[in-house]
């Protein structure tokens, strides 16, 4: 089944995520883990080092791909966690060399579907970020917009869709234990 997993920042949804996951592959199929960050200073440094150290021995095979997600190679008959959804379309949004492509999130978007219609078993984790009454500079609306527009996307296309607050889990959609 393909889920959606979304929730506040640092709030446990990527440990929650790699338990679904684990759960949902199936006995003797590759486990994949698909890391999105791009690390930009210790911090992001730490939680990536902590996210490994949280799977280490769970049999996750880890994909670094960052960008360009469509082209992702792997065996597609096994299970896969993406972390995460937030990154990506970072990744995409606010290019190396200074530009900004204004229109990455309906590629992402389309890319996700794509990835979720290969796999059928995917955990997809993103950031709900774009709730909040405060009104932001003009490209970080239009971040938090795309990932919006991404996130209503994969809902449409995932069998369940989960929020994480405070450890908090919550079934928003679907027919799944959590």
């Amino acid at each position: 089944m393909n889920i959606l997993i979304s929730g506040g920042c640092k709030n446990g949804k990527s440990y929650y995520a790699q338990h679904l996951a684990k759960r949902q592959a199936a006995e003797n199929s590759p486990l994949y883990y698909i890391a999105t960050m791009e690390p930009a200073d210790e911090e992001d440094d730490a939680r990536i080092l902590r996210h490994r150290e949280e799977r280490e021995g769970w049999g996750f095979i880890t994909l670094e791909q960052n960008r360009d997600i469509g082209s992702l190679r792997a065996d597609f008959s096994g299970s896969f966690l993406l972390d995460s959804v937030t990154a990506l379309l970072s990744n995409e949004m606010f290019r190396e060399d200074g530009a900004v492509d204004r229109e990455a999130y309906l590629r992402v978007a389309e890319e996700l579907e794509q990835l979720a219609e290969k796999s059928g078993n995917i955990v997809f984790v993103s950031d709900y970020i774009y709730s909040d009454a405060v009104k932001y500079d003009e490209l970080t609306e239009l971040y938090r917009e795309g990932l919006a527009w991404i996130d209503r996307t994969l809902a449409k296309k995932c069998g369940a869709v989960i929020e994480v607050s405070y450890g908090n889990i919550q079934l928003l959609k679907g027919d799944i234990a959590i």
